[in-house]
Formats: structure tokens, C-alpha cells, sequence
């Protein structure tokens, strides 16, 4: 399909092309939420293997400074690109 078809494609359908958008930032927001829980879940897992311990809000503690800073900025980060795309679709249902 050449480059002008593509692009009077979506001039003619610019509503379908703005939740093509919102439905980009709504899977890359939730692929991030999704693979830092399961890294925050490998930390603890590897934590309470070489420690051994049995409670789980003691192992969480003792995560690294960095670690849990990082973790913090791709949960936020994951949350705002879910609001972005939930702000791109009400927009797009607007105009």
C-alpha cells in the first residue's frame, strides 16, 4: 500500500486514527505496569531465597534505594500513559 493511500486513509477516518493512538499508549502503559510488578515480584522471590525469610513486608524493606525509585518511576510512568490514552479517547469521541 503506497504512503498517499495510508494517509487518505486516515484523513478520511481521523477518529479511528486518534483511538489507533489511544489504544498505542493504553497496551505500552499496561505492558509496563505489568512487567515491573512482575520484576518487583522476582526481586522479592530472589530476596526471600537468599535470605530466607517468611514474612513479605519485611523482604520489601530491604529492596535497594535505586531499585524501589525505578519502580516507583515506571509505575507512574505506566499510570500516566494510561491517563494519556484515556484522555486521547474521550477526546477523540469529542471532536
Amino acid at each position: 500500500m503506497s504512503l498517499q493511500a495510508l494517509l487518505s486513509l486516515g484523513l478520511a477516518h481521523p477518529a479511528q486514527l486518534i483511538n489507533g493512538l489511544a489504544l498505542f499508549f493504553a497496551v505500552a502503559g499496561s505492558w509496563l505496569l505489568v512487567a515491573t510488578r512482575l520484576r518487583e515480584r522476582r526481586a522479592v522471590a530472589q530476596l526471600a531465597a537468599d535470605t530466607e525469610l517468611g514474612q513479605r513486608d519485611e523482604q520489601a524493606s530491604l529492596l535497594d534505594e535505586p531499585t524501589l525509585r525505578l519502580n516507583r518511576f515506571f509505575n507512574g510512568f505506566g499510570f500516566a500513559c494510561l491517563a494519556a490514552a484515556l484522555l486521547v479517547s474521550w477526546l477523540s469521541i469529542q471532536f
